[in-house]
């Protein structure tokens, strides 16, 4: 079928101020998609809100219509989730300065959208406040004075943030419709920039007519006409082929499947608190896993500060028979203190531990008053036997063979499992030395 226009007058004619250079976009925009003829079930025109954003209600094809300044980001979420779309944006300049990081962005990543930009020069909808594109000097309800500010060049900052086709037209331009259709035609991202007039606002202020724009063009040396043209792969067809490359090196984890008991009889809590780089969380990761490998249901939770290499890291790990609906420890059952650095986190939590928790702590620690069971063991020791990197599944294991949960064996199945083979066998070995550890130890007060 031939579409003769791509636009509806059931609600009545367009609503834009007499004059206003929006009218005129958006007419060439339906004649340019008259003149591709593209099926109007696969075009989306997204907006914002301006009166510019008045506009998608009036055409055939899908609108979305969204949050000032955000239009840019919607049209890409659309192009990047159904790339056979064609995905058409109409903004007003204020949009275009709100989400001045989106129109970067777009243009850096070259992600295939047609950017439309009715630039009339201030705020149109909200009462004629000064926009990113008013001229020096320009009369605003915001610069009652005139605008001490300079313009932002629209194409100037799309080219620069690497953008690979863009124009510069104005609402007088014959020949708009023509230039709105290449850019539709544009495989990545593509920018037309439309100097219009507000005749509610800006151009009686200012006394804007033709020439007056022609003549700030000459004034900023602006051009009309295409700005730049160096395609380049568009984003979401590079990320695809890059997705579709790799795919099989991407290797995923193998389903858990119970292998052992376990004597868990209900919720339990475990905290481990140490230092950055003891592998606190990856070993705290790998019990859970052992404990889902003997049955159980299992959660993780994890803590540390910004700088990551440094300060305390504590993970809490839950074991249950049944489903989990609280991923929070009120009362640990067990805690296991292995550094100075997870004393300094989680001392007043350990100074309310409850005489029902087992706390093993290493013994040079000098730990606060607390009602937990306290058994002592050389941590440090153990340490300097497995190394840093493994003390945090050696202080687990011996927790695990002291209080017999579930089997050691679980959790060396998931070491088994989900390390590299020269990583594992260190970790293996952690584990035995840790189990020991807690059969030669006994409690201490």
């Amino acid at each position: 079928m031939t579409y003769t226009t791509y636009m509806t007058d059931k609600i009545g004619p367009l609503p834009f101020c007499p004059g206003c250079g929006h009218t005129i976009l958006v007419k060439a925009l339906d004649q340019a998609l008259v003149m591709l003829q593209f099926d109007p079930k696969k075009i989306v025109i997204v907006t914002d809100i301006g009166c510019i954003g008045l506009s998608d209600r009036y055409f055939t094809p899908h609108g979305f219509h969204g949050l000032h300044g955000r239009s840019i980001t919607y049209a890409c979420g659309l192009k990047l989730a159904r790339p056979e779309l064609t995905v058409i944006t109409l903004m007003g300049d204020g949009a275009t300065g709100i989400g001045g990081t989106h129109f970067l962005n777009v243009a850096r990543r070259n992600i295939g959208i047609t950017l439309l930009v009715g630039n009339n020069f201030n705020y149109g909808m909200t009462g004629g406040q000064h926009s990113v594109t008013t001229p020096t000097d320009g009369i605003t309800s915001t610069t009652p004075w005139g605008n001490p500010e300079g313009p932002m060049d629209l194409c100037g900052t799309s080219v620069a943030a690497g953008a690979a086709w863009v124009y510069r037209a104005t609402m007088f331009d014959k020949d708009l419709p023509e230039v709105i259709a290449e850019a539709i035609r544009q495989p990545g991202f593509a920018f037309v920039d439309v100097w219009e007039m507000c005749t509610a606002y800006y151009a009686p202020l200012n006394k804007l007519k033709k020439q007056e724009i022609f003549d700030l063009l000459s004034g900023y040396g602006f051009t009309i006409g295409l700005q730049v043209d160096k395609p380049r792969p568009e984003y979401s067809v590079k990320y695809r082929q890059a997705y579709e490359a790799g795919k099989g090196v991407l290797k995923s984890k193998p389903p858990i499947e119970p292998k052992f008991g376990n004597s868990v009889q209900k919720q339990t809590g475990i905290i481990i608190a140490g230092s950055a780089g003891q592998k606190i969380k990856s070993a705290a990761t790998l019990f859970a896993e052992g404990s889902i490998f003997a049955g159980l249901k299992a959660t993780q939770k994890d803590d540390y500060p910004i700088t990551v290499q440094t300060g305390h890291s504590v993970a809490e790990i839950i074991v249950s028979p049944n489903r989990i609906d609280y991923t929070g420890i009120d009362n640990p059952d067990y805690f296991i203190l292995i550094s100075e650095d997870g004393l300094a986190r989680m001392r007043q939590t350990i100074v309310k531990l409850p005489e029902t928790c087992v706390l093993y702590a290493s013994e040079e620690i000098e730990l606060p008053e607390t009602k937990a069971q306290v058994r002592r063991l050389p941590f440090r020791e153990l340490e300097k036997k497995v190394g840093k990197l493994s003390l945090s599944t050696a202080s687990l294991a011996a927790m695990l063979k002291d209080s017999g949960m579930f089997p050691v064996e679980a959790f060396k199945e998931a070491i088994l499992s989900f390390q590299s083979e020269k990583i594992a066998d260190i970790n293996i070995k952690a584990i035995e030395a840790g189990a020991e550890l807690t059969s030669k130890s006994s409690s201490a007060g």
